[in-house]
């Protein structure tokens, strides 16, 4: 049957298509104090280390019990326009009883910044992340952290190769990988995409780097748009010879689709750590 979408705003609309979905993401904020308050007792959180001078230019880092095997990085989402990195806290907890280190940067939201210059943001927190842990680097994002992780592999990334080359798998949630469909909606007066931005900044129109590995993960239950975003990445990048892999997690909606990050035993980790 055909479908043509007439109307862009409510294709991206998660909350009110969502039961109850006005609970969200007031619902993480609880969890995510309690997580960090528990590690920072243990003295296992380092909170609000800076990567740049702006002043949302910093990252939380939460330790493994043990010498960390390696680095996580996480990239909230908000449609690069809304929230910072405290409501997600607690979402580092499945990495870290794998025995990871886990960095949670948060970035300078447009309108202040273009999205172009919020990948260049991310790129310098994972990299001064990079430098406080040693081993293999895994990425996962939620949303727009899904574009912004799955930039950090394209083939115009804003990483150096030192940190490049030790990235072993990445993970978009929910991802938004193809940046046009946003133009026409009424968000895009504060995140400012054009369309030369939209091309350049969008990972579902750029080369994965060689040797790219990346699993798109969706929840069943989510908005059309984002299980057709999340289906177009690992598809297009597939022929373009990355390792990817594409996921639909049943019984899941845009911000359930966090909860496997909690559990070290949940499949999504299991993707993250393959």
């Amino acid at each position: 049957m055909r479908h043509k979408i007439s109307d862009w705003d409510n294709a991206y609309a998660n909350g009110i298509n969502i039961p109850q979905g006005d609970r969200w993401p007031a619902a993480w904020v609880e969890p995510a104090r309690l997580y960090r308050e528990t590690l920072t007792v243990t003295g296992r959180a380092r909170l609000g280390l800076a990567y740049g001078d702006k002043p949302r230019n910093r990252f939380d880092l939460f330790l493994s019990e043990g010498a960390p095997k390696g680095l996580v990085v996480f990239v909230h989402g908000g449609f690069w326009i809304g929230l910072d990195n405290s409501y997600w806290s607690h979402y580092a907890r499945g990495a870290v009883e794998r025995g990871y280190a886990v960095a949670m940067p948060m970035y300078t939201l447009a309108p202040e910044n273009r999205i172009a210059e919020i990948t260049v943001e991310i790129g310098s927190a994972i990299e001064a992340a990079a430098k406080e842990i040693d081993g293999p680097i895994r990425l996962i994002g939620h949303s727009a952290g899904g574009h912004l992780v799955t930039r950090m592999i394209s083939a115009t990334s804003p990483l150096p190769e030192a940190v490049r080359s030790r990235i072993a798998n990445v993970v978009s949630l929910s991802g938004v990988h193809d940046l046009r469909p946003l133009l026409t909606t009424k968000m895009n007066e504060k995140q400012r995409i054009d369309r030369n931005e939209a091309y350049r900044e969008s990972p579902a129109l750029l080369e994965p780097l060689p040797e790219a590995r990346v699993t798109c993960w969706v929840g069943a239950g989510e908005r059309a748009e984002f299980i057709r975003q999340n289906a177009l990445l690992a598809s297009i990048w597939k022929g373009l010879g990355a390792e990817t892999e594409a996921v639909e997690e049943p019984d899941k909606h845009h911000f359930t689709i966090l909860d496997g990050m909690e559990d070290a035993g949940h499949p999504l980790m299991d993707a993250l750590f393959s």
